[in-house]
């Protein structure tokens, strides 16, 4: 049993726990049932605490590496500590897909789906909404299976933070493979962009914005294109196409992005921004993301632009993205369709953690949501009016564990601290 204390991929958290790597489902549950307090490490691509336990921390990176196809039902099943890219690529081989990836490849499975991680597209849920069932190691060391056919309240074992046990293995929609065309058009007029923000998200099956939001363009926006849906236009919304693939930070190299210029190729090589097979970044960056109801999202635009001047100097680039309505719980985009507003930030966390009060006063108007595994300021107090479920959560985290055996700082100080009722 190899037991070491690490830090998180951006090297901005230690974890206060001993890591330890079972090698087996079995060993999962004689560790839960052993450990008064434990929670599980996913590929530590989280920027706060959240991951963290004062007891140990379960890495699953070699608990049953097994992907496992049923075509009839459309659907694998995969370990939860397997990543998105390994998923990917053997999905592919065999022919199938899923509906969409986050930026980074590198994520695994189980971390993505419980903190509500995304990619974009109008008609494109998060990577948990493909999420059809769920085996879950709770604090006796039961295994338990849930789906969304038989389970009760399984709208809110999805995106659960954690809090309900060690998710071991997921089951997720899988659809025919299918090719993707990714164009990249540059410096986008602000005024365009806002006039026409619907059409611009719905140009095609998935659009990001690049910015920094100072002047008085956009600096990039990514078009991935499905069955051609978009056919690569001479100009998209007053921006001109590049004429070399394009990192989302200026002067950077664009060897370790996903291919673009309209070539067209396998979703697994294109739907996220970054290559498997390479690191995006040295990992010394912060990143913070804030989701609000479609219909505010050219006003939380200008909002953020009115504080460029107080956002650009802790700035590396940040990203705009549409997001589908869920039913889960605890996703930022539940029961709203949503525009994610991403921050990659300068390592000065300090100073960036100053600056999170303001840009959430400025997004507060907007019902704003954070995500999960983010820099944000919100607490427990604010976040239980912004979900209508949010109680429904506490009480079910209550009962399935009763021993507060998966909660840590983190979860205390976003959901289960004070919340008046």
């Amino acid at each position: 049993m190899n037991q070491a204390s690490e830090r998180n991929w951006a090297r901005n958290y230690r974890y206060a726990a001993l890591i330890v790597h079972p090698t087996s489902i079995d060993e999962v549950q004689e560790l839960v049932a052993a450990a008064s307090q434990v929670r599980a490490l996913g590929s530590r691509h989280s920027f706060n605490a959240i991951a963290d336990s004062p007891g140990i921390l379960l890495a699953l990176g070699r608990v049953d590496n097994a992907i496992v196809i049923d075509p009839a039902a459309m659907s694998v099943t995969v370990s939860g500590g397997t990543t998105y890219g390994t998923l990917a690529v053997e999905l592919e081989r065999q022919g199938y897909a899923l509906h969409n990836l986050a930026s980074l490849p590198h994520i695994s499975v189980a971390g993505a789906i419980a903190t509500g991680t995304h990619g974009s597209g109008d008609q494109n849920g998060s990577l948990a909404t493909a999420v059809t069932a769920l085996e879950i190691v709770t604090g006796s060391g039961e295994l338990l299976r849930v789906s969304r056919a038989s389970t009760p309240d399984f709208a809110g074992m999805v995106v659960a933070l954690g809090a309900l046990g060690i998710v071991t293995r997921v089951t997720l929609d899988i659809q025919p493979a299918f090719d993707v065309r990714q164009f990249v058009y540059e410096n986008l007029p602000w005024t365009s962009v806002l006039e026409n923000f619907d059409a611009v998200m719905s140009s095609a099956y998935s659009v990001s914005l690049f910015t920094d939001w100072q002047g008085e363009s956009a600096d990039q926006a990514w078009v991935k294109s499905r069955n051609d849906d978009f056919a690569g236009e001479s100009e998209f919304f007053g921006g001109a196409p590049a004429t070399k693939g394009r990192h989302p930070l200026p002067n950077i190299s664009a060897v370790n992005c996903t291919e673009q210029l309209g070539v067209a190729g396998p979703w697994s090589e294109r739907l996220a921004h970054f290559r498997m097979a390479f690191t995006p970044s040295n990992g010394e960056e912060l990143q913070s993301e804030y989701h609000v109801p479609r219909e505010h999202a050219v006003a939380a635009i200008e909002a953020m632009r009115t504080l460029s001047d107080r956002i650009a100097p802790l700035l590396l680039v940040s990203e705009v993205r549409s997001i589908a309505a869920d039913d889960l719980w605890l996703s930022p985009n539940f029961e709203r369709a949503g525009v994610a507003l991403h921050f990659t930030w300068k390592p000065e966390q300090a100073a960036v953690e100053a600056l999170l009060p303001a840009l959430e006063a400025g997004l507060a108007p907007f019902a704003v949501r954070p995500h999960w595994g983010k820099l944000f300021h919100a607490d427990a107090e604010l976040l239980a009016t912004r979900y209508r479920r949010f109680n429904d959560f506490r009480a079910l985290a209550d009962r399935l564990d009763p021993a507060q055996k998966f909660r840590n700082a983190f979860l205390e100080r976003t959901v289960f601290g004070r919340v008046r009722v």
